[in-house]
């Protein structure tokens, strides 16, 4: 059986490094295809999907790691109805909008969950 990590991040990507280096750390589990990542974000933090995230700290990390994360497998999520969400014009990767009793699922089914 193939471990699984959820990464749930919270922190507003525009203030903080916390959100980057949550994705560089998913790229890096994920490159390793043992372990299967998924990167849940909640609230502001969804602006890190954004087409221009390269604005934000440390934003070269979303654009050098996102893709990697989604290239080896790994699945990208956003919190249904927040607030950011409007804020995205466009996004260059596929992201799946869950809500609270979706998340609560996808928790259950991991067998770590990190929170950044």
């Amino acid at each position: 059986m193939k471990l699984k990590v959820l990464i749930i991040v919270t922190s507003d990507p525009r203030i903080s490094p916390r959100p980057a280096e949550a994705v560089r750390i998913a790229a890096g589990i994920g490159a390793w295809q043992k372990v299967e990542v998924s990167l849940y974000f909640r609230g502001s933090a969804v602006l890190a999907l954004a087409e221009n995230s390269e604005d934000l700290v440390d934003g070269e990390n979303y654009v050098r790691y996102l893709p990697l994360v989604a290239e080896s497998g790994g699945n990208l999520y956003a919190q249904a109805g927040a607030a950011a969400l409007t804020q995205l014009a466009e996004t260059p990767l596929k992201f799946t909008a869950i809500d609270d009793s979706q998340l609560a699922e996808l928790v259950a089914t991991n067998t770590s969950v990190l929170r950044f």
